[in-house]
C-alpha cells in the first residue's frame, strides 16, 4: 500500500513536470525562429523592431498554440484508441482516421470550393466513416486475433482512401488545388492562423474536455464487454462517444495541418512508461507529451534550415526511431 502511494505521487509529481515543460517551452519557443536573427531572439531586440513583434504576435504566437492543441489531440486520442480498442498498435494513422480525413479535405478543395469550414467539415466525416470501416472490416476478417484484424482492416482501409487521394491530385488544378492537397500529404503548421486556430478551437477543446472527464472510464472500457457490463458499464454507448470525439479532434487539427504520423502511436506508450498505466494519469500525461512533441519538432522545423521542413517528416522521422528505440530496449530486458 505504500509502494502504491508512493507510486501515486511520483506520478503526480511528473505530470506537474510535464506541464511545467509545456509552459515553459511555450515561452521560449516565442523566440525561436529565422527572424530578426537565426536560431534565437532575445526580448531586447524583438522590442525595438516593429515587425518581429507583429511576427511574433500574429504568426507565431498562433502556430505555437496550434502545435500544443495539435500534439494533445493526437496524444489524447491515440491513448483513447488504444484502450478502447484493447490494441497498442494502433493511432488515427493505423484505424483510417487520418487517411480519411485527408481525403475528406482534398475531396472539400477539389470538388466542394475549398472553403474551411467546408474543409472541415468534410474531414471529420470521412474520418468517422475511415474509423467506422476500419472496425467493421475488422469484424468481418478471419484470419488472426482481434489485435491483427484490426491493424490489417486499418491498413488496408488507409490505403484505399490514399488511392483516393491520389486519384484527387491527379485530377486537380496544378496550379490552385494540386499545392493544397501537397499540403496534406507533408504535414505542417506554416499557413497556420489565429483564424485558423479559432476555427478549430471550438471542436478539439470540448472534444479534449469529454476525454479528460472521461479518462477514468477508459480502465473499464479497456476491459473485455462481458467483464464491463457485469461492473455496471455501459461499455458500446461510452466506446462511442469517446471515439467520436477522438475523432472529431483529430479530423478538425488534421484538417488544417495534414498528416502528422506517429504521434498518436508513440506518445501513449512514452505517457505509460512515465507516469504510469491507469488511465487517470496516462492520458493527461498523453496530452502534455504530445504537445510537448509537436512544438519542439515544429521548432526544430521553422528554424533548423532557411526553408521549412514538414512537421510530418520530422515527427515520423523521431516516432519511427523513438518506437524501434523502446522494442528493442523491450526486448533486451525479455531476454534478462
Amino acid at each position: 500500500m505504500q509502494g502504491l502511494s508512493v507510486q501515486e505521487h511520483q506520478s503526480r509529481r511528473r505530470l506537474v513536470f510535464l506541464m511545467g515543460g509545456v509552459l515553459v517551452l511555450l515561452m521560449l519557443s516565442l523566440f525561436i525562429g529565422r527572424y530578426p536573427r537565426p536560431y534565437w531572439t532575445s526580448l531586447s531586440v524583438i522590442q525595438q523592431d516593429p515587425l518581429a513583434q507583429r511576427l511574433v504576435l500574429n504568426l507565431r504566437l498562433p502556430r505555437i498554440l496550434g502545435a500544443v492543441m495539435v500534439g494533445m489531440v493526437l496524444g489524447a486520442s491515440g491513448m483513447s484508441f488504444q484502450m478502447v480498442f484493447r490494441n497498442p498498435l494502433v493511432d488515427s494513422g493505423f484505424l483510417g482516421v487520418s487517411a480519411g480525413a485527408s481525403f475528406g479535405a482534398s475531396l472539400a478543395i477539389v470538388a466542394l470550393g475549398g472553403r474551411p469550414w467546408v474543409i472541415q467539415i468534410s474531414a471529420a466525416a470521412f474520418g468517422s466513416l475511415g474509423l467506422a470501416s476500419s472496425y467493421l472490416l475488422g469484424t468481418r476478417i478471419r484470419y488472426g486475433d482481434w489485435v491483427l484484424r484490426l491493424v490489417l482492416a486499418g491498413i488496408a482501409v488507409s490505403a484505399l482512401y490514399s488511392s483516393g487521394t491520389s486519384l484527387l491530385k491527379y485530377a486537380a488544378d496544378p496550379l490552385r488545388q494540386l499545392p493544397d492537397i501537397t499540403f496534406w500529404l507533408l504535414g505542417g503548421l506554416w499557413s497556420l492562423t489565429w483564424r485558423d486556430v479559432l476555427q478549430i478551437a471550438p471542436v478539439v477543446l470540448p472534444s479534449l474536455l469529454l476525454i479528460f472527464l472521461l479518462r477514468w472510464r477508459l480502465n473499464l472500457l479497456s476491459m473485455r464487454d462481458e467483464t464491463a457490463h457485469s461492473l455496471g458499464v455501459s461499455a458500446g454507448g461510452e466506446r462511442m462517444v469517446l471515439l467520436l470525439a477522438a475523432v472529431a479532434a483529430t479530423a478538425a487539427v488534421v484538417s488544417k495541418t495534414g498528416l502528422i504520423g506517429w504521434v498518436g502511436l508513440i506518445v501513449p506508450h512514452i505517457a505509460r512508461r512515465w507516469v504510469g498505466a491507469d488511465a487517470q494519469r496516462a492520458l493527461p500525461g498523453a496530452m502534455l507529451i504530445g504537445g510537448l512533441f509537436v512544438l519542439a519538432c515544429d521548432n526544430v522545423a521553422r528554424a533548423a534550415l532557411t526553408g521549412e521542413i514538414p512537421l510530418g517528416i520530422l515527427t515520423s522521422l523521431l516516432g519511427a526511431a523513438i518506437f524501434m528505440a523502446l522494442m528493442m530496449r523491450d526486448r533486451a530486458g525479455m531476454r534478462r
